[in-house]
């Protein structure tokens, strides 16, 4: 029976949330926050001045965390995006 476990993928889990970081002001564009959830805790990966999520996911993928799904939250009237959250994992070394 653990012969057949061996091929079995375990992996660990985290979350990229890209929210807005406030209102848009006078500002034209909007303040995004990047923040990482994993197992180890939590870390601030920084404040962009423009929507700029792909530089993020490639950090993640460089560090071996594959995106596997998407959730968007738009608030308002017009409708305006003010959060991504990306569910990410990666293969548990054995």
């Amino acid at each position: 029976m653990s012969g057949m476990m061996d091929r079995v993928t375990q992996w660990e889990y985290a979350r990229l949330e890209y929210r807005a970081a406030g209102t848009l002001g006078t500002d034209k564009f909007e303040d995004w926050d990047a923040v990482f959830h994993h197992p180890g805790g939590v870390q601030r990966w920084g404040t962009d001045e423009r929507f700029n999520d792909l530089r993020h996911l490639n950090r993640a993928g460089a560090e071996g965390w594959q995106a596997y799904d998407r959730a968007a939250m738009v608030i308002g009237q017009p409708h305006r995006l003010h959060a991504v959250t990306y569910s990410l994992r990666r293969p548990v070394e054995r």
